[in-house]
């Protein structure tokens, strides 16, 4: 038992970094009210901390690096419970956002690169392939779980005490940080200096991408829906994201040109990223399917509360409990894969693993109908937890263990910035294409509505062009009432709009079971040999 002692605290730590963003989201009124402030305010915020992680995450990788693991790790998460305080006792909404999106999520940009490579650095062969079995778990545990403690504290006490239990475990983990090993940079003569440079480009041109994605849904790709400004008459998004892209192309460049100058044995800070590990096959399609994973995972998690919350009316509690079957079988499936390795390599369970989620997929676009069928949606979820646990119990693995020591907490970095941009990908994307079919499927039905009128189908275009949100039926007729159409047009446009959702969430589930096939093509770089006792 103990040498699993590590994980209990790097596991409560992974859980810990995903747990919160759940809670927020699905406590966004109850924020509104308190704060006295609208939905975008929240959702700002939301934002800012996904930005601050995307920013800082290959820095925090390489302090671990510079100054140690263990020793980040710890820092980290003293930095965590910090912003976790300060959340807890926010009077205003710039307090909030100080201590969630800014300092805990510079915290945990600290804490996750270092992280994995401690867990890649405690354990071997079989250990490990189940060390991050258990962490990628524990993350998606946390996915599914938060909604439900959140909802439950939200709708029964207060969401303040999720952030007031999370100093209180930072505390308890603090404690028990000797469990972990201690590491020690390796001792050179020069101190080691942070390459500054490399960190004001990688921060910018990541931080730029995931904005310009995050945005997306609410400034539009091309046409501008409602943004802060226009480039050339177009949507500013294609535009911050290609500025991130060229910032991201000086970073390559600028840490090129540092490699050589310490190769020719030119003093000077050490690269940020050292890009000659994208050379390594393994790691570039462990870190593609990372991303891949995130962008199917959070594109799913976006749509389907959706479904239950706008469609069929539940709350946050009822949410969560109907997201419990992803829990459990996420986290089970996840510590159990390492033991397929016996028996299948890595590449074998990956491309398994997509398998059952096209499956799990395919059975949710069945149960997506004006009444749920809860046992229907139980098993579909399960299914899709089980998929999602054997990806996550391979790709941690495959990505740590494609490199050496001296690397894991750079490439821990590298791992976490690919979650973090499929997060924010599945968001986006999943989301602005179900705005697009919401738009697309709504306007198909009234055009073809015998009981629709003339006017009735411009006032709905005018509204749409205002701008258009995922809202349910019943503020549609109160809307349509509001505008004075006669009840049989008030019930025609409803209906209308319901069939209309159904539709869109359908063809958003869709694209994400294309997305899964696509990363089929992904997978052929895998490792392809079994698991030994010894080595990774």
């Amino acid at each position: 038992m103990g040498r699993w002692r590590p994980l209990v605290v790097l596991g409560t730590a992974q859980f810990l970094m995903v747990l919160d963003t759940s809670v927020m989201n699905v406590s966004i009124s109850q924020l509104v009210k308190d704060f006295d402030t609208e939905v975008t305010a929240i959702q700002g915020v939301i934002t800012l901390y996904t930005l601050v992680m995307a920013a800082f995450m290959i820095t925090g990788g390489k302090l671990g690096d510079m100054f140690g693991r263990r020793r980040v790790f710890g820092v980290g998460l003293a930095v965590y419970a910090v912003g976790s305080a300060l959340t807890a006792v926010a009077p205003v909404l710039w307090v909030l956002a100080v201590g969630w999106s800014v300092i805990e999520g510079f915290g945990a940009a600290l804490v996750l690169p270092a992280l994995a490579a401690l867990v890649g650095g405690a354990y071997a062969g079989r250990d490990r392939a189940v060390a991050y079995g258990v962490i990628g778990g524990l993350a998606g545990a946390g996915i599914a779980v938060g909604p439900l403690l959140g909802g439950w504290l939200t709708t029964y006490a207060t969401w303040r005490l999720v952030f007031a239990g999370e100093v209180v475990l930072v505390v308890a983990m603090l404690a028990l940080l000797g469990w972990i090993a201690k590491d020690e940079p390796a001792r050179v003569r020069e101190r080691p200096r942070l390459d500054v440079v490399g960190t004001v480009l990688s921060a910018g041109g990541l931080a730029l991408i995931v904005l310009g994605v995050l945005q997306s849904s609410s400034w539009g790709w091309l046409r501008p829906r409602n943004p802060p400004f226009t480039v050339l008459g177009f949507s500013p998004t294609v535009f911050v994201i290609a500025v991130g892209g060229v910032l991201l192309g000086f970073l390559r460049a600028w840490e090129n040109r540092l490699a050589r100058r310490r190769g020719a044995g030119v003093r000077g800070p050490e690269p940020l990223i050292r890009f000659s590990l994208f050379g390594v096959a393994s790691l570039r399609s462990g870190l593609t399917m990372l991303l891949s994973q995130n962008l199917i995972l959070l594109g799913l998690f976006f749509v389907i509360p959706l479904y239950l919350q706008v469609v069929q009316g539940f709350n946050a509690f009822q949410t969560g409990l109907r997201l419990l079957p992803v829990s459990v079988t996420m986290l089970l499936s996840a510590m159990s894969g390492p033991y397929l390795g016996r028996f299948a390599s890595p590449r074998t369970v990956v491309r398994t693993a997509l398998l059952v989620l096209l499956v799990a997929i395919l059975w949710l676009l069945g149960t997506i109908e004006p009444h749920i069928d809860d046992l229907s949606f139980g098993f579909a979820m399960a299914v899709l937890g089980l998929g999602m646990g054997l990806l996550a119990s391979q790709l941690g693995n495959v990505v740590q263990s494609s490199v050496g020591e001296s690397e894991r907490s750079e490439v821990g970095g590298l791992q976490y910035t690919a979650q973090n941009l499929g997060s924010s990908l599945g968001t986006a994307l999943i989301g602005s294409l179900l705005i697009g079919a919401l738009v697309t499927a709504f306007t198909s039905q009234i055009e073809d509505h015998p009981k629709i009128s003339a006017a009735a189908r411009a006032e709905a275009g005018t509204r749409m062009e205002a701008g258009v949100s995922f809202v349910s039926a019943d503020q549609v007729r109160a809307g349509a009432e509001q505008a004075g159409l006669p009840p049989s047009e008030v019930d025609a446009v409803a209906d209308s709009y319901a069939q209309a959702q159904l539709n869109a969430l359908k063809a958003a589930i869709l694209a994400a079971g294309g997305i899964t096939l696509a990363s089929l093509a992904f997978t052929r770089r895998l490792p392809t040999d079994r698991l030994t006792e010894k080595q990774p």
